[in-house]
């Protein structure tokens, strides 16, 4: 199957109405979306199911819970989602499905749901990468032409792709070891400030003062777009260590801690833009920022900045639909179908699926070290 295409493919005035699920972590989703083309989207449901209450003891997700409680949630998920849309099943051009990469039981239970889905009513399955969903993800709200560059920034991904078009992606750089939102959860847990880690550093860093504890910026000044988190992260840890462990110091080092990550992803994301400029000229106009960190409202102030400092404009999805969520794969499975790009029923769960292979061959390391649930 070929993965270049484009919205050309599909005739004029078609409307597609795909059904998309997603389950490639801890959140169960469903969402029905109409499409006429990247220019007319229209998000007719979203149901999500969050696995938070059960993962907060642990202080992170457990692949054990989150696979029972996909089994359990999606049927009444999808059918909510069906409900909400006020379609019918018979209605429905396709269902797409997350099939990779993320922890394999829930891949493995979304996409089995899709398929039965597809075989009853004898509709197409479009197997959809969750990387395409959060690359495609702006255009949920508006139309963001090609090419763009992508800082895609979650709790099991940080990198920088050039996003030449559907299916053409070029990694410019990624994470050595850690995802940056792996990095605001561990910190989370270290400072007993509650999963998911994200949310709570961001509400303690409004607190405190970002320039109260000195922390490092890994990879300051080289001359790549790489990134490195695992290193700030121990930082923290030992910056807790050292404090007296007060409600002050929760906020002065989740301030401090925001603040370096944000540098960072700014200076490498900076690093990216020049090579994107490079790589696409004139063309290189729009900066595209997905994944649930980019729900961080000072990351979101920064990079916005960094945006307009370099002549580029900014784009990023709403914040609810920064996170996980089952409209992106909705749209990005309407657009494989609108490119007449259907998948087989035989099609396999894959708990790694990198969008540049090129560079995944090169330089594999992809969030959460090199053993990811989402390289």
């Amino acid at each position: 199957m070929t993965t270049n295409f484009s919205d050309e493919t599909l005739p004029s005035g078609q409307d597609l109405l795909v059904l998309g699920i997603e389950s490639s972590c801890d959140e169960t989703a469903a969402s029905v979306l109409r499409y006429r083309g990247e220019d007319d989207v229209e998000i007719l449901s979203s149901i999500i199911a969050s696995q938070d209450e059960a993962h907060a003891p642990f202080g992170g997700v457990v692949p054990e819970i989150a696979a029972r409680a996909h089994m359990q949630k999606i049927d009444g998920i999808v059918e909510q989602a069906m409900d909400v849309s006020g379609m019918s099943y018979e209605s429905l051009s396709g269902v797409a499905a997350t099939s990779g990469p993320g922890l394999i039981g829930g891949v493995i239970s979304g996409l089995l749901a899709a398929k039965g889905l597809a075989l009853a009513l004898d509709k197409p399955l479009l197997a959809v990468n969750h990387l395409e969903g959060h690359a495609l993800s702006p255009r949920l709200a508006e139309p963001c032409p090609f090419p763009y560059l992508l800082l895609l920034v979650s709790g099991g991904h940080t990198q920088l792709l050039s996003v030449n078009g559907l299916g053409d992606y070029t990694r410019l750089g990624s994470t050595v070891d850690d995802a940056a939102g792996e990095a605001f959860d561990k910190s989370a847990k270290v400072m007993g400030l509650g999963f998911p880690g994200g949310p709570n550093v961001e509400k303690w860093a409004a607190k405190g003062d970002p320039k109260s504890v000195k922390l490092p910026r890994p990879f300051k000044g080289r001359d790549h777009a790489d990134f490195s988190f695992a290193g700030l992260k121990t930082a923290v840890a030992r910056a807790w260590e050292a404090s007296e462990q007060t409600d002050k110091a929760k906020a002065d080092i989740s301030a401090s801690f925001q603040r370096a990550v944000s540098d960072v992803l700014a200076e490498r994301t900076g690093k990216a833009m020049a090579m994107f400029k490079d790589m696409h000229g004139e063309d290189a106009k729009r900066f595209v920022v997905a994944g649930g960190v980019a729900a961080n409202k000072a990351l979101r102030e920064r990079l916005t900045q960094l945006a307009i400092s370099n002549g580029m404009s900014f784009f990023a999805p709403p914040l609810k639909f920064c996170t996980d969520n089952a409209a992106m794969i909705a749209l990005a499975g309407a657009a494989k179908l609108a490119a007449g790009q259907t998948d087989e029923l035989g099609v396999k769960a894959r708990p790694r699926w990198p969008l540049d292979n090129a560079a995944a061959k090169a330089n594999p390391a992809s969030g959460y070290g090199k053993k990811g649930p989402k390289s």
